[in-house]
């Protein structure tokens, strides 16, 4: 192979195969793409990170797989919002799928050799064979292509207008390492999946395929009871923490002290967004005006609420949200059409995103 990716999925996650990934991928000299499950399984710092690929995938990501020759997938279910659409799927590439689940292999792209195995045992052993071959593959002109193709794509830094993307990179500024982060589900969750970068495995927690809007607070809310220690920020959308905003009472209740970033567009931002784009604007049932008052909410039950105005205020808030011994509910008013980009429109290639 000369144009190698790795496509690594939630199995890497639940294996915890995260320095037998990191070695083989090293090894191999092969970059690594994610799926949104997979999202932090590498240090999305390191020199061959890739990023998320798929409907809402960062455009590195999504051009390197959609040119590579060989695909090792590593617990992925290669779903559609993966995939884009199946038939146009990395037509130039030998797929080698490694899943513990037998059911997963061929049941949506075509694979050349399938691997059911435990996604750690199954790596050490690709390793352990590569290193008795003495095998080390040297840089290549894939992975300079690889490098211009990420400088391209390089995020920004924080800056400007009080937006959802120039939020979250600030909140992975102000954030340790080890700090964990949850999402709702919506814009919040795609918006945190291409633009904070995980840079400790196992740190982003987060509702992909059923995609539970309300997921993110109670799973902050768990994150601290495990780890008590480090700062836990939920990144919300005001739609999502609406669905159980109702367990600020268990947080104050029980003494459980998160921080809560509600990203507030006053709307069910995804649909809307999608009604934008692909139903000529026709609004139905996303507006949601305003209501409530997060930070009146939030101090009603006992937590402490602030409405930022501005991206300085906003970093003054978050670093005293993370040492507070009390959850603190950040309302950030952003732009009502900030769109989450990219975007593959449903049906269509990923070589078919909306940038």
């Amino acid at each position: 192979s000369e144009r190698p990716v790795i496509l690594a999925g939630g199995g890497v996650h639940w294996s915890k195969a995260y320095g037998e990934l990191l070695t083989l991928a090293e090894l191999l000299m092969a970059p690594v793409a994610t799926t949104f499950m997979g999202k932090g399984v590498i240090p999305e710092n390191h020199p061959l990170a890739l990023g998320c690929v798929g409907m809402h995938g960062r455009v590195e990501a999504n051009k390197a797989i959609m040119a590579s020759d060989a695909i090792l997938a590593v617990g992925v279910r290669f779903s559609d919002r993966t995939t884009g659409k199946v038939d146009e799927f990395c037509h130039d590439a030998k797929i080698i799928h490694i899943d513990i689940d037998p059911s997963e292999i061929r049941k949506n792209v075509p694979v050349h050799l399938p691997i059911v195995a435990d996604a750690k045992y199954a790596l050490k052993a690709i390793i352990d064979e590569l290193i008795r071959r003495g095998f080390k593959r040297e840089k290549s002109d894939w992975i300079r292509r690889i490098e211009m193709l990420k400088k391209e794509c390089e995020d920004s830094e924080p800056g400007g207008d009080l937006t959802a993307v120039n939020a979250i990179k600030l909140l992975r500024k102000v954030l340790p390492e080890k700090a964990i982060v949850t999402t709702e589900v919506g814009q919040n969750q795609m918006w945190a999946s291409l633009h904070f970068r995980v840079l400790k495995p196992g740190t982003f927690i987060s509702s992909g395929g059923l995609g539970t809007m309300g997921f993110g607070f109670p799973a902050a809310l768990g994150a601290k009871v495990a780890v008590p220690d480090v700062p836990v920020v939920d990144i919300a959308g005001d739609g999502s923490f609406l669905m159980t905003e109702q367990d600020l009472a268990t947080s104050v209740v029980e003494d459980i002290p998160v921080t809560v970033m509600v990203l507030n567009n006053s709307s069910l931002g995804m649909v809307a967004q999608w009604q934008r784009f692909f139903f000529g604007r026709r609004y139905s049932h996303t507006d949601l005006k305003g209501v409530p008052d997060f930070a009146r909410l939030a101090e009603a039950f006992g937590a402490r609420g602030v409405r930022v105005g501005s991206l300085n205020e906003l970093e003054q808030v978050l670093r005293e949200a993370v040492k507070s011994d009390v959850t603190v509910v950040i309302d950030v008013p952003i732009p009502k059409e900030e769109d989450v980009l990219p975007i593959v429109p449903p049906g269509r290639s990923l070589k078919d995103m909306i940038c």
